[in-house]
């Protein structure tokens, strides 16, 4: 597969930023293709059963930042065991 980039910034109604949180949302609910609008054409990706997230918030000043990431490699990789998997502890009691 070649190397392939799409970086756009725009600003959004809200009702636009949740038609492309709801396909991204279907295609990792569903499994296969999550197709976005962007800039007037729609980009299409393959969306496989595990992915690996990030989330980062960041507030400074009057300015907040979300920032979700999802990535995922297009070749199958193995697992690693249990011993080899770190994990982060997860803080459910945040607000902002």
């Amino acid at each position: 597969m070649t190397d392939v980039r799409v970086e756009r910034s725009e600003t959004l109604s809200r009702a636009e930023a949740a038609v492309w949180l709801q396909a991204l949302s279907t295609a990792l609910a569903k499994g296969g293709d999550v197709r976005l609008p962007v800039g007037g054409v729609t980009v299409a990706v393959h969306v496989p059963d595990k992915v690996r997230a990030e989330f980062e918030i960041e507030v400074e000043g009057d300015q907040v930042e979300i920032e979700l990431e999802f990535s995922w490699r297009t070749t199958a990789v193995p697992e690693p065991s249990d011993d080899e998997a770190a994990t982060e502890p997860v803080d459910e009691a945040w607000q902002v």
